[in-house]
């Protein structure tokens, strides 16, 4: 059966003028990413190429993440800049879609409040894209295109927002940023419910990739150049895919499905985000000695140091089993890099709790963090809590904590100096053309001098010097 993007009638197009374009904004995590390649690839299959700047396309799609207080305010900002464009260009088409999108009160300030945006959808039904696209052209004949006419009791808008996904569509089409490195899904949703997280509100519950056609994506990235996939999930340490095995179905854990990977031709890097500590089995743990496509490095998200916060938080595991698990990490690969998140100023955080999160980070001595203060998120647990904790005691956390980060990853680093990693080379650097750009096995940013030409390579690089937040090296070869 054909994927339902490919199903669709392309009716909706033939009436609007060649050479249609589109440009994506993406907010969040590497899952918008991965959905923003796959919203990508779909509209390039109906003849659709990307325009660099939104002002010059003629759709506008914006990713959104729900995550952050920060990333509302972004989304709206960018909304309200997107009127102007409207205005000069009615039939330029708005659409928003993620996350944000899966909560019922965002759409309908949408709807009452930004009457330029056309079309909104979920993130369980990115593939009806084409669909959503064909029903636009059908009420814009109905309605038409100038938005001071609009009214909210004529419906122009085409909304479409599953609160739950059903079948995992599989075969869509994907534009890849990159050709040597890519993003797999391997599942989607969660089942954690943390108190502070809007995540399982807005993408549902947990579903597994059955282990085969993740099996098959990878082969099919290997064979097109790609040399590193990083597999993605909410937890993939919860995942479980059914694999077909005679008549009967067998189950495939996490670990499973890294071993089978590690067959894959080609294929040199595996990794994965993100993780949770409550689900790190001892049998992935033993993956990083045995399979040596694993990149050394996790990125663990503790949020807490203190036991009291991570049960109000519904965490699921205890400081002290945090800390064996990043000890059992180190013994079987000493030089795994472990990043982490951390949440500033969670509702009722005593200074004693802060100062248990503080030695933990002392006593983990982590790569890097994602540092946050907490922000309420309508619809979790957390958003109720007393005790919330005034801004400027978070903000003087907030400082003490990135100082003792920032300080263990400028060490971690300067550790680096002299000794020669391979890096896989992503490109030239964002603020000096000049300099290339890449990550170590462990995912050090690591810049060095170079040519284009060097793209999609491991390179051995000495390192020279190790920063806060990246190293710079010198490359032994242009081989790879």
């Amino acid at each position: 059966m054909q994927p339902l993007h490919q199903r669709c009638s392309w009716n909706a197009t033939e009436s609007m003028k060649a050479n249609r374009t589109f440009n994506i904004q993406t907010f969040g995590c590497q899952m918008n990413e991965r959905d923003s390649e796959t919203i990508a690839g779909i509209l390039a299959q109906m003849g659709y190429t990307e325009a660099g700047d939104r002002k010059d396309a003629d759709i506008a799609v914006i990713n959104t993440c729900s995550v952050r207080e920060n990333a509302d305010k972004r989304f709206f900002g960018t909304l309200g800049q997107l009127k102007k464009i409207k205005e000069a260009r009615p039939d330029f088409v708005v659409c928003v879609c993620g996350c944000m999108m899966q909560q019922e009160h965002i759409t309908d300030k949408i709807s009452e409040k930004y009457p330029w945006v056309d079309i909104i959808f979920g993130t369980n039904n990115i593939h009806e894209l084409p669909e959503l696209l064909q029903e636009l052209s059908r009420k814009r004949k109905e309605f038409g295109t100038d938005i001071r006419s609009f009214s909210r009791d004529r419906h122009r808008e085409v909304i479409s927002v599953l609160d739950q996904g059903g079948e995992i569509p599989e075969g869509l089409p994907s534009k890849r940023r990159y050709v040597h490195k890519a993003f797999v899904n391997i599942m989607y949703g969660c089942n954690n419910f943390c108190t502070y997280c809007i995540v399982p509100y807005t993408r549902g519950r947990e579903r597994s990739r059955r282990p085969e056609d993740i099996l098959k994506e990878a082969e099919a990235l290997a064979a097109d150049g790609a040399k590193e996939i990083t597999l993605l999930g909410q937890n993939v340490n919860s995942y479980r895919g059914l694999k077909n095995s005679g008549e009967t179905e067998k189950s495939v854990d996490f670990a499973d499905l890294i071993y089978m990977l590690q067959e894959v031709r080609g294929l040199e890097r595996i990794r994965f985000m993100t993780s949770h500590p409550k689900d790190l089995s001892e049998k992935l743990i033993e993956a990083y000695r045995n399979c040596g496509s694993l990149c050394p490095s996790i990125h663990l998200p503790v949020q807490s140091g203190s036991n009291d916060v991570l049960r109000r938080m519904n965490r699921k595991y205890t400081r002290e089993q945090y800390l064996l698990l990043a000890e059992k990490l180190r013994a079987v690969s000493p030089d795994i890099c472990i990043t982490t998140d951390i949440i500033v100023g969670f509702p009722g955080e005593t200074e004693k709790d802060f100062e248990e999160t503080l030695e933990l980070c002392r006593q983990i001595r982590f790569d890097s963090a994602f540092t946050f203060l907490y922000s309420v998120r309508k619809g979790t647990p957390a958003a109720g809590y007393g005790g919330q904790i005034p801004e400027e005691v978070k903000h003087e956390r907030f400082g003490r904590l990135v100082e003792i980060i920032d300080r263990c990853s400028a060490e971690k680093n300067s550790a680096f100096e002299g000794r020669t990693e391979k890096i896989l080379v992503d490109g030239p650097s964002r603020t000096d053309p000049s300099m290339m750009t890449g990550r170590t096995p462990g995912f050090k940013l690591v810049d060095f001098p170079g040519d284009v030409s060097m793209t999609g390579k491991i390179l051995d690089v000495r390192i020279t010097e190790g920063k806060t937040f990246s190293l710079t090296g010198e490359p032994l070869n242009s081989q790879g």
